[in-house]
Parts: C-alpha cells; sequence; structure tokens
C-alpha cells in the first residue's frame, strides 16, 4: 500500500515538473475597440541547454524509481550483502590519504552512519556465552580505532560481535607529534606511536552516557512482547561494548588513573580492560612485572569492586599484554591473573620487534608498536602458551594479525575464546567482516565442531 502511494507520489511530481509549457490552453482577452480575439501570446522558447537538464532529471528520476523497485522485490539479505559488497569499491581511495586523516574519515562515517548496517543474523554456530553475556558472534573491533567512542552504534551495526572503545586517559591529551602512523601495504602491516592520544574520561562518558540512554531506548521501543523477550547481549541491547582504560604519559600514579577511568566509564561498559601493553607510552609496560601488576589490579579491582552495582553485577575486569614477553613474565602474568582470578586476558597489544617480513622495509625503520599480518604468528604462539599456563580457565581474546576466518579460527584453536582484529578492518573495509565469520563457520563446521566454545585450545589439548 505504502509503495503505491509513493509511487503516486512520484508520478504527480514527475508531471509537474515534466509538463511542457505550450501545453496550457491560451487565454484570449477582450479589449473595448474588438471583440475579436487576439492573437495569442507565443510561449517563451526553452533555451535548449534547459531542454537538455529536463530530460536529464526525468531520466535520472526514472533510473531512481525503476532501481527502487528493482531493489524492493529482493530479499533484505541479499541487499545487504550487495551493501557491503559495494564498499569495496569506496575502500581503496582511502590508501590516497595520510594514514591519520583516513582513519579520522572512517570514524566519522561510522560515526553519522554513512556505513552499511548487517541485518542478516549470525549463524548459530557463532553465537557464545562469555561472562554471563551473550555474544551474537566472536568476532570484536580492537581498541585503538574508536578511541573517543564516537561511533558504537555504527560500529556494532556493522556485525561485529563487540566493539571496544579507548584507549581513554583520565586527562585529555595529544598524543605523540605527527606523522605517527605508517603504512605497510604490501606487508598487510602498519606502525603506529600515537601514544593515548585522548579526548579524556570526561568527554567520552558524556558521548558513552547519551548513546547508551539512546540504544536503550531503542531496544526498549523494539523489544517483543512479554512473554517472548529477547536475551539482549550487553547493558544497552545487542552488541557488547568494550572499554579500554590508559594512563596519561605525565602521570606519575598510574593506579590512580585507571581507578579514576573504573569509577567514571566503568558503568557504561560491559567489560572493561586494563591497558599496560602500549610500547608508546614511556615506562608503561613495566607495569607488567609480577609486583607491578599484582599490585594495580588489586587496587582497579577494589575501585570496580565498591561501586553499587545492581543484579548483573560489576562489568569484568581484563589485562591487555604485550606480545614481547619472556616465558617468566608469562609465568607472571598468569600467577596473577589466577591468583586474583583476572576476568580476562588480551593477548596481544602491538610489537616493537621487526619480524624477517618486514624488516627490509624503509618503513621498518619508524619507531612504535607493529600490527598486522607480521604479528600473527608471535601473538598466536604467546596466546597458545597463555591459554596452557592458566590451564584454559580465564577467558582469552586472541588479538593480531588476523586478516579472514581462517585466521581467527586458528586463534580460537589456540585459545582464544574470543577475537578482535583492526589493522585488517582498516584496510579491507566493511566487507572483511562478513566474510570472516562466514569462513569461520564454515571451517568450525569442517571439523565438526557445533560451537566456538568446543573449539576453544583445541591445537593445545
Amino acid at each position: 500500500m505504502k509503495q503505491r502511494v509513493g509511487f503516486a507520489l512520484i508520478r504527480e511530481s514527475l508531471y509537474r515538473k515534466l509538463i511542457k509549457p505550450n501545453s496550457v490552453p491560451p487565454r484570449y482577452y477582450c479589449t473595448s475597440s474588438a471583440n475579436v480575439p487576439p492573437t495569442p501570446t507565443p510561449p517563451p522558447k526553452v533555451p535548449h541547454s534547459s531542454k537538455k537538464g529536463r530530460l536529464l532529471t526525468g531520466a535520472t528520476i526514472g533510473l531512481l524509481i525503476a532501481g527502487g523497485a528493482y531493489a524492493s522485490t529482493v530479499d533484505e539479505a541479499t541487499f545487504c550483502g550487495w551493501l557491503f559488497s559495494a564498499t569495496k569499491l569506496v575502500n581503496p581511495f582511502f590508501a590516497f590519504l595520510d594514514p591519520e586523516v583516513a582513519h579520522r574519515l572512517a570514524v566519522s562515517a561510522a560515526a553519522r552512519g554513512w556505513v552499511p548496517r548487517e541485518k542478516r543474523p549470525d549463524l548459530p554456530i557463532l553465537g557464545l556465552d562469555v561472562w554471563g553475556r551473550r555474544f551474537s558472534n566472536p568476532v570484536g573491533l580492537a581498541a585503538g580505532f574508536d578511541k573517543n567512542a564516537e561511533a558504537v552504534e555504527g560500529l556494532l551495526g556493522l556485525g561485529f560481535g563487540f566493539v571496544e572503545v579507548g584507549s581513554v586517559t583520565p586527562i585529555p591529551q595529544e598524543g605523540n607529534p605527527k606523522p605517527r602512523i605508517f603504512r605497510l601495504p604490501n606487508e598487510g602491516a602498519i606502525i603506529n606511536r600515537c601514544g593515548f592520544n585522548s579526548e579524556g574520561i570526561v568527554a567520552v562518558a558524556k558521548r558513552l552516557g547519551a548513546q547508551h540512554g539512546k540504544r536503550k531506548l531503542e531496544t526498549s521501543s523494539t523489544s517483543s512482547p512479554a512473554g517472548d523477550e529477547v536475551k539482549h547481549g550487553g547493558k544497552a541491547g545487542p552488541g557488547i561494548l568494550g572499554v579500554n582504560l590508559g594512563k596519561n604519559k605525565t602521570s606519575e600514579d598510574a593506579a590512580a588513573d585507571y581507578v579514576q577511568g573504573v569509577h567514571t566509564l566503568s558503568q557504561y561498559a560491559d567489560y572493561l580492560v586494563i591497558n599496560i601493553s602500549s610500547p608508546n607510552t614511556p615506562g608503561l609496560r613495566q607495569l607488567q612485572g609480577r609486583k607491578q601488576l599484582k599490585d594495580l589490579v588489586k587496587k582497579v579491582q577494589a575501585a570496580r569492586d565498591e561501586m553499587q552495582w545492581g543484579e548483573e553485577g560489576p562489568p569484568p575486569l581484563l589485562v591487555k599484554i604485550a606480545p614481547d614477553l619472556s616465558k617468566q613474565d608469562l609465568e607472571d602474568i598468569a600467577a596473577v591473573a589466577l591468583a586474583l582470578r583476572v576476568d580476562g586476558l588480551i593477548i596481544s597489544n602491538t610489537t616493537i620487534q621487526r619480524p624477517d617480513s618486514v624488516s627490509q622495509n624503509p618503513v621498518a625503520q619508524e619507531t612504535g608498536g607493529l600490527s598486522g599480518k607480521p604479528l600473527f604468528n608471535m601473538s598466536t604462539n604467546i596466546l597458545k602458551e597463555m591459554y596452557i599456563l592458566t590451564k584454559g580457565r580465564i577467558p582469552l581474546i586472541g588479538c593480531g594479525g588476523i586478516s579472514s576466518g581462517g585466521d581467527a579460527y586458528k586463534k580460537i584453536r589456540a585459545g582464544a575464546t574470543l577475537v578482535q582484529l583492526y589493522t585488517a578492518f582498516g584496510y579491507g573495509g566493511p566487507a572483511l567482516i562478513p566474510d570472516i565469520k562466514a569462513e569461520l563457520a564454515r571451517c568450525l563446521e569442517k571439523d565438526g565442531y557445533k560451537s566456538i566454545h568446543e573449539a576453544v585450545g583445541a591445537d593445545c589439548r
């Protein structure tokens, strides 16, 4: 019924715009000197250019009507697939821009809803429960992309199972001087030395508060009737939101910075992350030492637990570690995580090493953390080692070098319950997300697994 009304309005508009001026009947006027009608006033001549414009307008509108009519006959899943595939045509143009400018544009596009929205439900085999939350799929976006929580809704709408914002510092800071992001496209890698550039927790808290209320309102308005309620993933609706906390560069009390982040942002987070592994903040990685980590985690856990929480309880607390760790470092971190019952570990952050695959690239001489494909093997080995050390008792998030569903599957078999990507998303754009999920599902089915949980740590058993 709505389509018929819409087409009727369009036809009426076209009739009014495209009707010929000389189709209006001529008007006759009587004068006092004669009763014969005067010669009709000739219609004004239409410039040739105006005719061309009118024809072009008509043709364009006709094509839009035809395309819209055809699209309306296509099922939603097919049309959604077209939209994601179409981003492959746009994404290469970002390569011609400065990396940080391209990043800024991508975040702005997601914040304004100028990205496709995934309407197709995730395959049941990809769903899993972690920390009492339901993840529709295990593929998440790592921290560093949406540092200031500007585009949570748009990014979740792309089909990620969860999105992690940050790192967020207590006080706003510019980060390191530019340029600070460098591409290695042939290697599928990026080097960055951003240094926790952040608008600060006050700005992020205001933004998250507004988004939180909006998402909850939309969820309640579209929820199923009583008796057929949908189990939502996060606090504010479908999709899980993680908040990654950092410390200010000039801060002398790291624990106080993380505690301040907990007090201000934890009410909006489905999980919190203590980031102590960025190579771009002086002295930060020293917090991964056994004693330092133990003291830090105790203080942050106490700050979280002293807050008032409802029936769902406080958000899980995770620690993000570096890939550049010795065997003894890993053993110390595992011991602290088990003793203090840390809720999870993210493995891993970027590396300061330069593997052979990138060492000959001149850009590799830039200081900063290396991410992308060259990090995959290193981070996966650390992941597997940590899964063994923690005896599979702590959920691990595998991060580093994932660019396909097969990579995600290898992380899961190495011990990851969830996985995250960033660099590959920067190169591949939105179309990469459904491709990864589809391939991951095929890998699980091929090996006879019926769920993600069955495959976790398969290569460690």
